[in-house]
């Protein structure tokens, strides 16, 4: 891999790791579109680990309010039902699903679940989902036409089951395509929270797993898989991308609707079949090489 390359994919993964529109599949996309090798699942958890750092600053006092406070509750009985204690246990709890799922399908992670068809299929699929978990939410926000308004659920109703329906989506992000904001923030809105608590909650579940990830496939890096150099330099670009997305994403998630990222996902998904479906490109493009 090249510094340009590692540049404009880290660059890449810092734009579209928070957006609900795949940061994976894009980073795949990219190589297979410029002519570049694969750069794989192990670059990809390594990259996100910049992203991870973003949400731990931007996210800093929840972080430390929730960790201080999960850590008295293990010895002061008292703080058991205080929030930020149970909002320490529901991030554990969420993260179970896809640490399991992720082992144990580690290997069709980093083989077939990157064949670009599968990927056109899970754009397409999953921003249909988005859409109308996002209109749902629009009717229930707005009252609809003759129809009152429905309350929607903040993150201090979250509770044991919807942590694990959390969880359980966003292991679904393990095949690229999916998006792991787009399939946790669908999730929570077919539940009946808020725009902003479902995002929010898909930022901080994303940061355990994110990290025991990227760290476990450190190893790949040390074992000549992933070039250490440009793959740290893609990780600090995709830090400083990412930091300036998640702010610009949650004051978005105020005042404006999905609909744009349904429509992109839709459209790439569609161009994606085209491409593959008239020869231009192969389904495997750049999986040969290392």
């Amino acid at each position: 891999m090249s510094w340009f390359e590692s540049f404009v994919l880290g660059l890449v993964q810092g734009l579209t790791e928070f957006l609900p529109i795949s940061s994976s599949a894009h980073l795949r996309l990219t190589a297979a579109f410029a002519g570049w090798h694969d750069p794989g699942a192990a670059f990809t958890a390594i990259t996100q680990i910049g992203t991870e750092a973003a949400v731990l600053i931007y996210f800093r006092k929840d972080i430390v309010r929730i960790v201080g406070a999960w850590f008295r509750s293990l010895t002061d009985r008292s703080m058991r039902s205080d929030h930020d204690a149970q909002m320490g246990w529901l991030v554990i709890v969420g993260s179970i699903p896809i640490g399991v799922l992720g082992v144990t399908f580690k290997d069709q992670i980093e083989g077939p679940f990157r064949d670009l068809r599968l990927i056109a299929t899970t754009l397409i699929v999953m921003g249909i989902v988005l859409g109308v978990a996002d209109r749902l939410a629009a009717r229930d926000e707005t009252g609809g036409k003759h129809r009152a308004i429905k309350e929607r659920k903040s993150l201090k109703e979250l509770g044991i089951k919807d942590g694990l329906i959390f969880g359980f989506c966003q292991a679904m992000a393990l095949v690229p395509g999916v998006s792991r904001s787009g399939a946790t923030i669908s999730g929570g809105l077919l539940m009946g929270y808020t725009r902003e608590a479902a995002a929010r909650y898909s930022f901080l579940l994303a940061v355990p797993a994110v990290l025991a990830s990227g760290v476990f496939e450190l190893k790949d890096a040390g074992e000549g898989h992933v070039a250490w150099g440009p793959t740290i330099f893609a990780t600090f670009i995709a830090f400083g991308v990412g930091y300036v997305v998640i702010a610009w994403f949650m004051r978005f998630i105020t005042t404006k609707s999905f609909m744009p990222f349904v429509i992109y996902r839709v459209l790439l998904g569609l161009a994606l079949f085209a491409l593959v479906g008239a020869g231009a490109l192969s389904p495997h493009a750049g999986e040969s090489a290392g």
